[in-house]
């Protein structure tokens, strides 16, 4: 059986002073290095939280401007092609005005030298019948 005697309560105390020794210079240090360590860790992922909110932040923003500039371009690209159309319907139709103008202009020449070619053939057919019948008859007319 165990005896309780003098010896026991020396280790006792000895056991007491020991855990206080070891409580001061080793527990609470670890413990501290511990809580620093935490402390560290936790101000760490805080920081990484809030640059995480803040890249969020700032790809959402991009984002809303990358979206912005999208529809902005698919607007000019209408109004340039708006526009675009309307230029060539311009071109168009002045083409078909020059060109009917032309045309008209062409055919009244036509007309003219077609004219001027009938009365000119007229003239020299005249002419001619008189010569032949000149021949013809053998005398002047």
């Amino acid at each position: 059986m165990i005896e309780l005697n003098l010896a026991f309560a020396v280790q006792l105390i000895n056991f007491g002073i020991l855990v206080l020794v070891l409580n001061i210079f080793l527990y609470k240090p670890i413990r501290k290095v511990l809580a620093d360590r935490r402390a560290v860790i936790e101000s760490a992922r805080a920081k990484t939280a809030s640059v995480d909110e803040q890249v969020q932040a700032k790809m959402a923003q991009y984002e809303a401007r990358l979206r912005e500039a999208k529809a902005e371009a698919g607007v000019r690209r209408a109004e340039s092609l708006k526009q675009a159309q309307v230029e060539e319907t311009a071109v168009l139709e002045k083409a078909r005005k020059t060109s009917s103008d032309s045309l008209a202009s062409i055919r009244t020449r036509v007309a003219k030298e077609a004219a001027d070619a009938r009365e000119l053939l007229r003239m020299q057919a005249e002419q001619l019948s008189g010569d032949i019948c000149e021949k013809i008859l053998g005398r002047s007319l």
